[in-house]
């Protein structure tokens, strides 16, 4: 499986970009970098966007994907989330007052977008990954999202604090090849994650004290605060006993 950082930050800058990652060329997990990061043609390519939450820096380039996806005459766009990520969609974005209606503005093949609900712990088809969300713990529904292709799982982990069906969901696979996290905060700044519902490198080592792998396993990690990107880092150095790579922009890897 061939995974693509268009975005792997928790906040921008010219040398930042929020989340944003493609896994070959034709399915990406969430946009927060899809257009500040991809020629015309390779959005083109892309056929469907799973969102893990509305967040702004997880869906921001969803407005400008349409309206290019529109005026290309492409083929419709599937938005992939669980019920309550799309009715926020709906609801706050693509709403005929922030942004068009693009569920009802026609390109080639039918609606330039089309809406896919998912159901947490239910794996369904989706350009031929199985894709499974598990909810995580954030300041509102977010999904993690479990992602199969032949023998090949890689795990995204979504933004989230200390939580436990995704451990559990984990431990179960055979056959995970990576598992993306994210961190955001410095230690010092606990009160903060612990409010917005974030992970520090502390409570990261915590959490991966539930994992039930092999220290071999990759933690490909992201999110990490612009503002304490030295500070982080430098305690992540800390954290022992695990093969842990801090995602920078542009890495491609085959996993």
């Amino acid at each position: 499986m061939q995974l693509r950082v268009l975005g792997c930050h928790g906040g921008e800058t010219p040398k930042h970009r929020t989340s944003s990652f493609l896994v070959g060329d034709e399915v990406a997990i969430d946009a927060g970098a899809i257009t500040s990061m991809l020629s015309l043609r390779e959005q083109e390519r892309i056929r469907s966007v799973l969102v893990s939450h509305p967040h702004m820096d997880h869906i921001r380039d969803l407005a400008t994907l349409a309206d290019n996806r529109c005026q290309q005459g492409g083929s419709t766009l599937d938005i992939v989330g669980v019920p309550a990520t799309i009715e926020a969609l709906r609801t706050h974005l693509f709403n005929d007052i922030i942004w068009p209606d693009f569920t009802r503005i026609d390109t080639k093949d039918g609606p330039t977008v089309r809406f896919v609900e998912v159901q947490p712990n239910q794996a369904v088809d989706i350009d031929g990954y199985q894709v499974t969300p598990v909810m995580v713990n954030h300041t509102v529904d977010t999904s993690a999202f479990i992602i199969q292709q032949n023998a090949s799982t890689i795990v995204y982990g979504g933004d989230t604090g200390p939580t436990d069906d995704l451990w559990a969901r984990i431990n179960a696979l055979d056959d995970v090849q990576a598992l993306m996290m994210e961190v955001s905060f410095p230690i010092d700044e606990r009160e903060l994650a612990h409010d917005s519902r974030h992970l520090t490198p502390e409570t990261l080592a915590s959490e991966l004290g539930k994992l039930d792998k092999s220290d071999e396993l990759p933690i490909l990690l992201y999110h990490i605060k612009p503002t304490f990107e030295a500070k982080v880092l430098k305690e992540l150095a800390r954290v022992p006993g695990r093969n842990l790579q801090v995602l920078q922009l542009e890495d491609e890897l085959l996993l």
